[in-house]
């Protein structure tokens, strides 16, 4: 049988060397922690100033924009200058942000028919993000010529949406916009 040997004193540290790392792994221990704690909370402040600046996300709410988007889905907008029709859109109104669609930008003669059909400059729009097409609630008079600056946005959901069909929103300015719809966060 092996016995287990123990080295001499002599050979092993002493306790008041063992007591010095103890309390010199401390220092170290707290500077890491402390280290880890100001990296998550620039990382934190960083995501809040980028989010709040150029990359606002929403959580949708009702169902103006179905089928292409729904209620309870996450989205990440692009803050821009420029928005193009067919782009989805952020907009703010009366405290509430609303999602359209860009259909006509400033200039652009927009017309609707009974059953929904949308014209831009007497063309036929072409809207494959449609279920079902319908004039909805419109107040006001077709043919429109959107005004300079501003945009002619609508809903998907045609039937349900109030959007620039109606006097009380009409056609937004720029500075209704908080940004265009750069992806969905969630669901996947």
């Amino acid at each position: 049988m092996k016995k287990n040997h123990i080295a001499p004193p002599s050979e092993q540290e002493s306790p008041a060397e063992t007591g010095e790392k103890k309390r010199s792994a401390k220092p170290r221990r707290r500077h890491a922690i402390q280290s880890a704690a100001a990296v998550i909370i620039i990382a934190a402040a960083l995501a809040v100033l980028l989010s709040s600046l150029f990359l606002p996300v929403i959580q949708i709410s009702g169902s103006s924009m179905e089928p292409a988007l729904h209620d309870g889905d996450i989205l990440v907008l692009w803050r821009s200058k420029h928005y193009d029709a067919g782009q989805l859109c952020c907009i703010s109104w009366q405290n509430k942000l609303l999602i359209k669609r860009v259909i006509a930008t400033g200039g652009e003669t927009v017309d609707m028919d009974d059953s929904g059909n949308v014209y831009i400059n007497g063309t036929m729009l072409d809207e494959p993000y449609l279920t079902e097409k319908s004039l909805g609630e419109c107040d006001i008079s077709f043919p429109y010529t959107v005004p300079q600056n501003r945009l002619f946005m609508l809903g998907d959901n045609r039937e349900s949406s109030i959007d620039s069909r109606s006097s009380v929103i009409g056609c937004v300015t720029d500075e209704q916009i908080i940004g265009r719809v750069l992806f969905r966060v969630w669901p996947l």
